[in-house]
């Protein structure tokens, strides 16, 4: 398969500018994705640009990643039903230092390559570009019809847009047409929400150089139960170890439904199309394996993040599912059982209550991990409380410094699934 019959077979082409294949058999090309500077990490919606500008290098093409200082101080209103905030220069700025940080891992910048990577700011070119310079040269060989046309702008008319983001697929258009001119970039990729700004550059291209360039657009993952990919209950997936630990990134890809997995894994890996097929074939014939999932979290973990992240989330998890793991628990340090133990909710308890030992029946009713004593009392006595995965079978155990983690911590079990934290101050 050439790279364009292989990114479709992966699910990441959706439109497509005519010639655009051609174009990537003929000759070393330069395309471009853009990234929006509005947070300083980006998140898991990202990876499929980032995966793209990835496929196209290791095909020989020369990928280069816009970071978007100036396009991120209009906001595009692609995808939006309302104007977002606008950043500050100086939090524009902090954001693109740390996107451009992130970049780096994914990409081979080695300039001794014929195809290195290069990422730019669109600032660097905007910043001394005047608002009468801009109308002339830019806005002139684009009609108000034209840019009325686009899907973006169709959406947004009913609740009102400012001027401000109606010019925004000038302003990205004017992106494509000088990195066409400054890097000779001939294709521009991005998400299906794009096509219309994406279009008006190859649009200004043609006006203005009499010039051709190309194009494509990869669909919008969205997860089999019609729920927003990338989002759980505590919000976005992001990239930032500080801000999704390797754990929890890793328990995200491993707790996709089979057909959301199937699909995330053509998508999110760089496994050959014949070794997918198989996989999803022996995950088909014994789905409680979940191999396709396991395969896809190692996968994905060791990319954005690393192998030691990912063996020890697959050693967290295991910790945490399996039987007869105290040990292992024990020998956790305080930042790996942070990590491990993130989203587990939490409960205080005084230390002196622990100095003098504190009843098991009493710890668990007053801490409200049960909601009373007698509740506690049934459920140790039907064998449904672990600490720090030893089973507690007498309601008169008396719990100690003895049992802390770290000299400050208890994990209580309830049940099979139900984790609490106890911390001890």
């Amino acid at each position: 398969m050439n790279l364009i019959e292989e990114l479709k077979w992966r699910g990441l082409v959706q439109d497509i500018m005519p010639g655009t294949d051609e174009q990537l058999q003929k000759e070393m090309t330069t395309g471009y994705v853009g990234f929006d500077p509005t947070s300083d990490s980006l998140h898991i919606g990202s990876l499929v640009p980032i995966i793209l500008l990835m496929h196209l290098q290791k095909a020989g093409h020369k990928p280069i990643a816009l970071v978007g200082g100036a396009t991120g101080m209009v906001g595009d209103p692609s995808g939006k039903s309302e104007e977002r905030n606008m950043l500050s220069k100086e939090q524009i700025d902090f954001n693109v230092n740390g996107i451009q940080k992130q970049l780096s891992q994914f990409l081979d910048f080695d300039t001794s390559l014929n195809n290195a990577a290069v990422i730019v700011n669109n600032y660097d070119w905007f910043r001394d570009f005047t608002f009468l310079d801009f109308i002339r040269d830019v806005g002139k060989h684009i009609t108000v019809n034209y840019m009325m046309s686009k899907d973006s702008v169709q959406k947004r008319l009913e609740t009102g847009m400012s001027f401000t983001e109606f010019t925004y697929q000038l302003v990205q258009g004017y992106d494509f047409y000088h990195m066409y001119k400054q890097y000779g970039v001939k294709l521009q990729m991005g998400g299906s929400d794009q096509w219309g700004n994406i279009v008006t550059g190859t649009e200004l291209i043609r006006r203005k150089e009499a010039g051709e360039a190309f194009a494509f657009t990869a669909p919008l993952l969205k997860k089999a139960d019609g729920g927003k990919f990338g989002k759980t209950e505590t919000g976005n997936v992001w990239l930032d170890s500080k801000r999704t630990s390797p754990y929890q990134f890793y328990q995200f890809w491993l707790n996709t439904s089979d057909t959301d997995a199937v699909n995330y894994i053509k998508v999110f890996t760089f496994i050959p199309p014949a070794e997918i097929d198989q996989l999803i074939e022996e995950h088909t014939e014994a789905p409680h394996l979940r191999l396709v999932q396991k395969r896809l979290a190692q996968e994905i973990t060791t990319m954005v993040h690393s192998v030691h992240d990912y063996e020890f989330a697959v050693k967290a998890s295991t910790i945490l599912f399996s039987e007869n793991t105290a040990e292992e628990l024990k020998a956790l340090s305080e930042n790996q059982l942070l990590e491990v133990l993130e989203g587990v909710p939490r409960f205080t308890l005084a230390k002196e209550k622990i100095q003098m030992g504190e009843n098991i029946v009493n710890l668990l009713a007053e801490t409200t991990i049960l909601p009373s004593k007698s509740e506690a009392k049934k459920m140790v006595q039907s064998n449904g409380i672990s600490i720090n995965k030893h089973k507690v079978a007498d309601i008169d155990r008396m719990v100690t410094t003895l049992d802390l983690l770290n000299e400050k911590y208890l994990l209580v079990q309830k049940g099979k699934k139900n984790y609490y934290l106890v911390v001890i101050e």
